[in-house]
């Protein structure tokens, strides 16, 4: 039996079976099933897998309550009696994290990781598509931002195989990205030189020309690290640094506005707060 066969098996019977979508249109899957799928026997083993899982999500910059979301789960205990095991709905990106923090020892668990990272690589092709039929500069915001978070966190995941596992080492291992990127500025520095306040994220306030830079920036870093199969904190901090120089070159060769001199602009909050008015307006 090829691997192919197996993977498109697992797709068909498990990953496809269990996923799930909400009211509004969004995919998930339960961890209780996650839990089954990736052949755990121990629910506190597997909590451990999502815990790293967490610490990685958080790690890229990303919340994870927004990819790992707490629900209540009732189950019977006799006598008509329930009981609140508890349970989380995880997003694609969660299920990505977890299989790659789950045991490689397990067949499932190998056959998992090749089935997100081919699955992702289709969406991207699908999402480029759909990005080219955007019209308006909120909605190329909103595509943009959506797609580095995915992005920051496979970077995450790579960069911790490559030794930038601390918090502090992760948030040395960005600052290198942007500095390449920006010229020498670091996020202090550019977070001064756009007025934005400390509270504020930098990418929250990018327009689309510079969210896609900084996209440019963060898959280019992820492939080299894999590619050149790099080890290390301070040779990753470096690879960052020179795919940075490398986009910001490239900028100026076919005569852009450096990322630095773009100006900030409002919210990415607020076209989301807005979008979220509409989808729920009644019709």
């Amino acid at each position: 039996m090829n691997n192919n066969y197996e993977i498109e098996k697992v797709k068909s019977s498990v990953f496809e079976d269990y996923k799930k979508v909400n009211e509004y249109g969004q995919e998930y899957w339960s961890a209780r099933d996650f839990f089954k799928i990736l052949e755990y026997t121990d629910w506190r083993k597997f909590i451990n897998v999502i815990n790293k899982a967490k610490e990685s999500c958080n790690n890229s910059g990303q919340k994870d309550l927004d990819h790992f979301v707490r629900m209540d789960k009732m189950v019977q205990i006799g006598s008509g009696a329930e009981r609140n095991i508890g349970d989380l709905h995880l997003s694609r990106y969660a299920c990505y994290l977890i299989v790659q923090n789950a045991d490689p020892s397990k067949k499932v668990v190998a056959i998992g990781q090749t089935y997100f990272a081919v699955q992702t690589r289709k969406q991207e092709i699908q999402e480029l598509k759909e990005y080219l039929e955007l019209k308006t500069e909120d909605d190329k915001r909103l595509f943009l931002r959506e797609e580095l978070k995915k992005h920051n966190l496979q970077l995450a995941s790579v960069a911790k195989d490559a030794g930038v596992i601390e918090p502090y080492d992760y948030a040395i291992f960005q600052d290198h990205g942007y500095r390449g990127l920006y010229g020498g500025l670091g996020a202090k520095d550019i977070h001064k030189k756009k007025l934005l306040k400390k509270s504020q994220q930098i990418l929250d306030h990018m327009g689309s020309t510079e969210l896609a830079a900084n996209l440019f920036r963060a898959t280019q870093t992820e492939e080299k690290l894999k590619r050149e199969n790099i080890k290390g904190k301070h040779k990753a901090n470096k690879a960052h640094f020179d795919v940075g120089v490398k986009v910001r070159k490239t900028i100026k060769e076919i005569g852009g506005t450096m990322p630095e001199d773009l100006p900030s602009v409002d919210s990415i909050k607020k076209i989301e707060q807005k979008k979220k008015k509409t989808l729920n307006a009644p019709k």
